[in-house]
């Protein structure tokens, strides 16, 4: 899979990208991020790619111009299953959307900044619009970190053992049950004994219910029909 990100703050998607899955992910030829600096597309030499906004208002928007001649250059070099723009209003984030989006070749994320974007690119370029929460960050450039993890881990062979993405919370419509590990008993603490058990048809079981009591209790809004 090949990903590109158009921001104005490259340099904060540094990190995110140079450690643990990703990073192994990277390396392994699985996953490709290119991270791409707006400012290329600039409309003058002081690098402008934003000015006021049209009826007044505090708050500079992202201009049409930078922002169309960017995704038109990147769009000659991949053909994008999905130019995604991160903004505070667009469809909520979820696991179905990550396991969807993991099944594509080539995505486009373009990060919003200041005001937002002139709503011509919205109209005109973008062809899905995601928020990672109902809350306003200063950039799109964490919401499109939190993007590319979701989607990169759930890649073949980016994880170590394949089979577990497919038990995280959210796959089922369910949270994931409590986990546990040595030793057995700390402070008086006891693990479950189903778990020590050996039997796995039990142990399965125990998981499966312990997921739908955590889900009933913490988010029952999930168990809706």
């Amino acid at each position: 899979m090949k990903i590109d990100i158009l921001t104005v703050q490259p340099e904060l998607l540094e990190s995110p990208f140079a450690h643990s899955i990703l990073k192994r992910a990277k390396e392994k030829k699985l996953l490709e991020v290119n991270v791409h600096n707006l400012r290329n597309w600039a409309v003058n030499e002081h690098g402008q790619v934003d000015d006021y906004q049209y009826g007044g208002g505090a708050g500079m928007v992202m201009m049409c111009e930078p922002l169309a001649n960017a995704i038109e250059f990147l769009s000659r070099e991949s053909q994008f299953d999905e130019i995604i723009y991160m903004t505070p209003d667009g469809c909520p984030f979820n696991q179905k959307t990550a396991n969807r989006l993991s099944l594509k070749k080539n995505l486009l994320i373009l990060c919003g900044h200041y005001k937002g974007i002139d709503e011509r690119i919205r109209q005109n370029f973008i062809t899905m619009e995601i928020s990672i929460g109902d809350y306003v960050l200063s950039g799109g450039e964490l919401p499109a970190a939190v993007l590319v993890d979701a989607i990169g881990r759930l890649l073949p062979g980016v994880l170590n053992d394949e089979t577990s993405a497919l038990f995280d919370s959210f796959q089922d419509s369910l949270l994931a049950p409590p986990v546990y590990t040595r030793p057995a008993d700390f402070r008086s603490m006891r693990v479950p004994e189903i778990l020590l058990s050996g039997d796995p048809k039990k142990v399965d079981e125990w998981r499966q219910e312990q997921s739908w009591l955590r889900t009933k209790a913490r988010r029952p809004d999930l168990l809706d029909g």
